[in-house]
């Protein structure tokens, strides 16, 4: 089968997903919308479109992110008072910039759109797919001579966030949706929710990680590996909270700081680990004006294989999202045996189950988060049945093999559907 990814190929979930068909001897062809080295992606053709506004507005210096804006870098002397912290969350000029951000490439996306429809002629594929709505899905709908299938994949945050708070993308996500030949979701939700933005529901459709799944062989239980402990300045009676989600608009970070004070409160013994968080100046504040600095370990960026190892060393993790799908960091602190800490919103309740496999909690409310940590460090008979429950459901729903082979074969569905469709038209 020939396949033609339309992606950012920054994206470490798109490259996991891609590596399978590769690997199954499948002629791959990638258009990205970021530049990035020919060889980071081997065994592909690649093909560079980058979207030059994308990446425009960025407002920490510390973290990336292939897939959302990152956190402003105002003050963080609001952390003492509740209702300062709604302000400068909901900050004026944060807004107008993201708002800018996301207009102007839906506006510039047109420019492209010949571009990469040549590509599509040149290649010739089988079927299209496209990874997010906004803005690879977008351009491949507009892009892609009609009769050629396109797969578009539906990312957390593409019909929640991002289509109902920019008019524009809301009205590019359904016309992306009415052309779109079949659909992949992350969870249940976006499923439901794209049917309302245009998706006819007799169109193939799909429900899988969006990663591909979870590498068993690298997220599994185990003993921490190397002197972990030790590089990150951890007591060995210390107890381990991490949060692996990084900077995103959509991740209430500053609940989860102020939630830290509150447990330290009663357990001073915990050291919390905060990925792609080194060296963000609003992390930096919040830690020093919560006085929190000796149980916090801002981290670098750390590399997708090496997560195993922190998830291992870890008794829970924390995911304070308000905006989601599935996260791949959540499945794959679950296979880890790591405990959930998450928001109590609609996608992540297709994962966890309140008081059984984790805890929910109010992603907008620091007491609520601190209390569902405490609880989960206090009880330790939860976190063992919760441990032996998610590595089950791991293996049933989220195993790469039988996820990607899934997906394989949801790819031969997709062509023979557009075949078909073809001899009746």
């Amino acid at each position: 089968m020939k396949i033609c990814f339309v992606i950012d190929a920054r994206s470490p979930h798109a490259r996991n997903w891609i590596r399978y068909f590769v690997q199954m001897n499948h002629e791959v062809h990638v258009i990205s919308s970021y530049p990035i080295s020919p060889e980071s992606l081997e065994g592909t053709s690649l093909y560079m479109v980058p979207l030059t506004f994308f990446d425009l507005v960025r407002f920490n210096k510390g973290t990336k992110s292939a897939s959302e804006p990152q956190g402003n870098s105002l003050t963080a002397a609001y952390l003492q008072n509740s209702w300062i912290s709604k302000l400068i969350y909901n900050n004026a000029l944060f807004i107008a910039a993201m708002f800018f951000r996301y207009w102007i490439t839906s506006i510039e996306i047109f420019r492209y759109t010949n571009t990469i429809c040549k590509l599509i002629e040149e290649i010739q594929p089988d079927i299209i797919h496209a990874m997010r709505i906004p803005f690879e899905g977008i351009l491949a709908a507009k892009a892609t001579p009609s009769g050629l299938p396109v797969l578009i994949s539906v990312w957390g945050n593409d019909f929640t966030l991002f289509a109902k708070r920019y008019p524009l993308i809301g009205w590019q996500t359904k016309q992306t949706m009415q052309r779109a030949d079949a659909l992949h979701c992350d969870c249940q939700r976006d499923l439901r929710l794209a049917k309302i933005w245009g998706f006819k529901p007799d169109k193939p459709a799909i429900v899988l990680p969006s990663a591909g799944g979870i590498q068993t062989s690298i997220f599994y239980p185990g003993p921490i590996s190397g002197t972990l402990r030790e590089e990150l300045r951890i007591p060995d009676d210390a107890s381990v909270v991490i949060n692996p989600r990084g900077f995103r608009g959509y991740v209430r970070n500053d609940i989860f700081f102020r939630a830290i004070r509150l447990v330290l409160e009663q357990r001073p013994n915990v050291v919390f680990l905060c990925s792609a968080m080194e060296g963000n100046p609003m992390a930096e504040r919040w830690v020093r004006s919560l006085n929190i600095s000796h149980a916090v370990r801002l981290l670098p960026i750390v590399p997708r294989d090496h997560m195993a190892d922190f998830f291992r060393l870890a008794q829970v993790t924390v995911s304070p999202s308000v905006h989601d799908g599935t996260p791949n960091t959540l499945l794959e602190a679950m296979a880890c045996g790591c405990f959930p800490v998450a928001g109590d919103i609609e996608s992540i309740r297709e994962w966890i189950t309140d008081g059984v496999n984790g805890l929910l909690c109010d992603p907008t409310d620091p007491q609520s988060l601190a209390r569902a940590i405490l609880r989960a460090l206090d009880d330790t008979d939860l976190r063992y049945r919760a441990r032996e429950h998610n590595l089950k459901l791991i293996a049933e729903r989220a195993e790469y093999g039988k996820v990607m082979a899934q997906a394989e074969q949801f790819y031969y569905q997709i062509v023979e559907y557009a075949l078909s469709k073809r001899k009746r038209n």
